[in-house]
């Protein structure tokens, strides 16, 4: 099982192995293509009783969408976290799976892009759902539209396809 490079990674768009919508070619580098923040994110209430974690439990039930307007920005203040979503929908053929991963000139500010999970099964077709965190000292304002994140590719052994809880998420179904 190989990681995809430059070469692969455009290649592999022009077979249509992978999809990314909206692609720019600017955005592939070594061995992984830049991903951006979108603009909607989820925000977590306030709550004053004890949120479960069990197979059944719901993010979107102790979150509240919030969209932020051109040029605006989301402040995330330090042991917080928000939850986001990239401009761009990824989607894998067979034989490919990948990795998301953070980008580190961001992580050397304290901001954690993409906490937990990061595997990508194969034949994804979604934007992608950042868990984001601020592990600094101080607040950030991040920014939509930002290169965020940067989504690895991986040649596996097998055509197996993702088909659960996630598969297919959006912006609207966020």
């Amino acid at each position: 099982m190989a990681v995809l490079g430059r070469q692969a990674i455009l290649q592999a768009v022009d077979e249509g192995l992978i999809a990314i919508t909206p692609f720019n070619a600017v955005h592939v580098g070594p061995a992984s293509v830049d991903l951006t923040l979108g603009s909607t994110f989820r925000v977590f209430r306030k709550v004053h009783e004890v949120i479960e974690v069990r197979d059944h439990t719901d993010y979107r039930e102790c979150t509240d969408k919030l969209e932020v307007p051109e040029g605006g920005q989301i402040l995330i203040m330090p042991g917080e976290t928000v939850l986001g979503i990239t401009r761009e929908r990824v989607r894998l053929g067979p034989g490919l799976c990948g990795w998301l991963e953070g980008r580190s000139r961001f992580a050397r500010l304290g901001l954690m892009v993409h906490i937990s999970a990061p595997f990508m099964g194969p034949g994804i077709d979604s934007q992608q759902v950042l868990e984001m965190s601020n592990f600094g000292p101080a607040p950030l304002a991040v920014v939509p539209g930002t290169l965020i994140c940067q989504f690895i590719f991986q040649r596996m052994d097998g055509e197996e396809h993702y088909a659960g809880r996630f598969a297919g998420q959006s912006q609207s179904s966020f």
